[in-house]
């Protein structure tokens, strides 16, 4: 079957990038992915996208006349349906929440592998919400910061599971490890199983919990666990 056309607008302020990005996503084996046009600035990126309605726009943080994160805000809030996945070179924390805060729905870094760039912009458009793995594992490790004492494990994991009651003692042990920001592969390593096997409880808890990412796994352990 072929996948649903994504129409997408790139803003990069660096343009032998910016159209080496087009040809890499317009060639994309079974991407189906449109570019409608490139943008180079912050303004100029608000500008095409009121003229072309992208699905998704790949975000750069820092532009001149306008940088992404401003960007970001205007459109989030003229054009909440639009999913604006940032792209750069940048991994301050400061930056990230910023861009976070002000809309955007994933972030990644640049150095990202071309195919790994097409499956990400089909999962944002499918509603996921995506991270680098470094990027990923601050933010989380941020969140699940807040609570700064932690419990041993195995009490730990006793509460999750308590708090959890929809998930299997594996899950809720997955789960614990996922909240003290642990990725897959430390998972992994931790409960000796196969990373693959890590990835496939994860999957399912995402789908149990009706949530898309880690953040949002680490907000709801927290959530449940103060209740």
């Amino acid at each position: 079957m072929i996948p649903e056309r994504i129409r997408v607008l790139i803003v990069d302020d660096q343009t032998l990038f910016s159209q080496s990005m087009r040809i890499v996503l317009e060639a994309g084996e079974g991407a189906n992915i449109e570019v409608l046009g490139v943008a180079h600035d912050g303004q100029e990126a608000i500008d095409l996208a009121r003229q072309t309605k992208p699905d998704i726009i790949l975000m750069d943080i820092r532009m001149p006349v306008m940088n992404g994160v401003e960007a970001t805000r205007v459109l989030h809030d003229e054009m909440p349906d639009v999913k604006i996945l940032i792209l750069t070179t940048f991994q301050d924390d400061a930056l990230v929440q910023s861009a976070l805060a002000s809309g955007a729905v994933g972030y990644i870094l640049k150095e990202v592998q071309p195919d790994e760039l097409i499956e990400s912009i089909r999962a944002v458009h499918n509603g996921f919400h995506l991270y680098s793995p470094s990027i990923g594992s601050r933010i989380a490790k941020q969140v699940g910061d807040a609570s700064a004492e932690r419990e041993p494990d195995d009490q730990q994991v006793h509460r999750v599971a308590r708090a959890f009651p929809e998930l299997a003692r594996r899950e809720a042990e997955i789960l614990h490890y996922i909240s003290l920001s642990y990725d897959n592969n430390e998972i992994a390593q931790s409960l000796f199983l196969a990373e693959q096997t890590v990835k496939n409880y994860v999957t399912s808890i995402y789908a149990k919990l009706g949530v898309r990412d880690r953040l949002h796994c680490v907000r709801m352990v927290n959530a449940r666990l103060r209740e």
